[in-house]
């Protein structure tokens, strides 16, 4: 049976990915920093056919909470057979004595790197491939003025997973991550209503904006990157590993 850990997992991409593994079939650790949301997602998971669905309050900034939760997570349903470290934070940054590059880093650096970790130690033993994603950002790919810390800590998940990709792969463990664009989520509607107040227009007109540098014209659905997840799960994606998959409308091409 599958076992997959999702962090972030109470709302957008999280939940979409929660929704849809829990159609395939996969037992569910879901975390969050707060549970309050979880626990419909839970509900909502079970209902789509997960076989069983636990859920964990955990901060992944804090190694010793990531731990704890993993371990608590393992306890209760098994070895994993995978992860997808979705948790992270968005929005821009300034230098100055509110700068939040450290938070942004932590959080999405850093909290990243110890969910891997966590998995990996509560890992099924093969010979079946088990997988670990990891979100990272299609500003992992450029930069945007304001987002040193969110474009730093994104491009640093992808050396992540090409590393730990060769560290795994004689254990028939894939790593791998999707660079999401736009995506119709709490923290890109932050991002739209920012550059609308930035350049004093209203959200429709700063979402026209975003949308003419997307040339399939539209903001991805988080069951969008539901889907790339569950391929990369699923055993039409064993040889794919290492890799950054894209998913942005063509608003980056390399």
């Amino acid at each position: 049976m599958k076992t997959t850990v999702i962090t972030g997992a109470g709302s957008g991409i999280g939940r979409a990915i929660a929704l849809r593994l829990a159609a395939s079939g996969h037992q569910l650790a879901l975390m969050a920093r707060g549970e309050s949301r979880l626990a419909e997602v839970a509900d909502l998971a079970a209902s789509a056919g997960a076989p069983n669905v636990a859920t964990f309050s955990c901060d992944i900034r804090d190694r010793q909470a990531v731990d704890q939760a993993f371990s608590a997570a393992q306890a209760a349903l098994g070895d994993f057979t995978g992860l997808v470290a979705n948790s992270g934070i968005g929005g821009p940054n300034a230098d100055g004595p509110d700068d939040r590059f450290d938070d942004i880093v932590q959080t999405n650096l850093m909290g990243t790197y110890y969910c891997l970790r966590a998995a990996q130690r509560h890992l099924a033993t093969g010979p079946e491939a088990r997988h670990l994603v990891a979100i990272a950002s299609i500003l992992g790919r450029f930069g945007v003025p304001g987002y040193t810390g969110y474009c730093a800590s994104k491009t640093a998940i992808l050396g992540l997973v090409r590393a730990l990709a060769l560290e795994v792969a004689s254990d028939a463990v894939t790593v791998n991550a999707i660079c999401p664009g736009w995506v119709d989520t709490d923290m890109a509607w932050e991002g739209i209503d920012g550059m609308a107040g930035a350049i004093g227009v209203t959200r429709a007109e700063a979402h026209d904006i975003a949308m003419k540098q997307v040339p399939v014209g539209r903001m991805s659905q988080p069951e969008d990157v539901a889907g790339v997840v569950h391929w990369l799960m699923s055993a039409d994606a064993v040889g794919v590993t290492g890799q950054g998959i894209d998913i942005n409308g063509g608003a980056w091409m390399g």
